[in-house]
């Protein structure tokens, strides 16, 4: 159905996605006090500080807030790199 109404409206799903992710932003801010800036800050920052321990892809860690009931939650997925198994024989 939606896919009927965004034909009438001539709306983007994509750039409504990305409307989303923006008001999901302001939200946190709203809530938390945390800058977008310094919730990329704080994400730079531990990607630095788990790659000195792990091989991590860090193109693809995604750091969010999420709402659970009346509680915030600062949620990383952070991909990690398995290791290169040698070969015995």
């Amino acid at each position: 159905m939606s896919g009927w109404i965004d034909r009438i409206t001539g709306s983007n799903p994509s750039s409504a996605g990305h409307a989303k992710e923006r008001l999901k932003l302001v939200l946190i801010h709203d809530r938390t006090d945390l800058a977008p800036e310094a919730l990329d800050q704080m994400k730079n920052e531990l990607i630095q500080v788990i790659a000195r321990y792990v091989d991590i892809n860090p193109n693809a860690v995604k750091i969010s807030m999420n709402q659970d009931g009346r509680e915030q939650r600062l949620v990383a997925d952070i991909p990690i790199v398995a290791p290169h198994k040698r070969k015995i024989g």
